[in-house]
């Protein structure tokens, strides 16, 4: 079965003033769009990788053949990094992560607004495009990094909460004031999400 664009679970305007309706309709139809329209293109080369799973496609590009291997880091990248984001976003009116996430955070970065900063950091100090992730890593620690363009985060750990830093996802509210959509970005955050994930991944 061919990828498709996922349904948001909300409407275009709903994260405004954070971030504004045109965005967010530019970013969901145009660009996912993209990334799904072409990560077909490719896979219609190799029909039998649509049994698979896009996670174990982006886990083992090594496996992927050659010919569309690019393509199905960049695509694929693109389709499953958008979609992760889509479901972590809710305007969150100050909540802070549930008990047991917030205590590791607490732990890990020595307080909640040194995460923050933290992962400001990364998000604002990624040259060029790319996303700014906190993860599980393989140690079952939590852990911030970056990475370029949709390149996958699954060698690194799971993803728990990440944020595009393309300018795509900004340009037309913040121009080129990333650090102000960094910030915004707090205020959008379905924490009640995040805890999900980081529950299964702790497993």
């Amino acid at each position: 079965m061919k990828h498709q664009l996922p349904k948001l679970g909300y409407e275009y305007n709903a994260l405004e003033p954070f971030i504004d309706e045109l965005t967010m309709t530019i970013h969901h139809s145009k660009h996912h769009q993209a990334y799904v329209d072409n990560l077909n293109i490719a896979l219609d080369k190799h029909p039998e990788l649509y049994n698979l799973d896009l996670k174990d496609l982006l886990v083992d590009l090594e496996n992927v053949p050659s010919d569309i291997q690019t393509a199905v880091k960049n695509n694929g990248g693109g389709h499953y990094n958008h979609s992760l984001f889509w479901s972590l976003l809710k305007i969150n009116g100050g909540q802070l992560p549930n008990d047991d996430l917030l205590k590791d955070i607490m732990n890990t970065f020595g307080s909640f607004e040194e995460f923050k900063n933290q992962f400001a950091t990364a998000a604002k100090t990624r040259f060029g495009s790319g996303w700014a992730w906190l993860i599980v890593n393989h140690h079952k620690r939590l852990e911030i990094l970056s990475t370029p363009n949709q390149d996958p985060v699954f060698a690194y750990g799971t993803p728990i909460l990440g944020l595009d830093v393309w300018e795509h996802a900004y340009y037309l509210k913040y121009q080129n004031r990333r650090p102000d959509y960094i910030n915004a970005f707090f205020n959008i955050i379905n924490w009640n999400a995040v805890d999900l994930l980081y529950k299964e991944a702790k497993k």
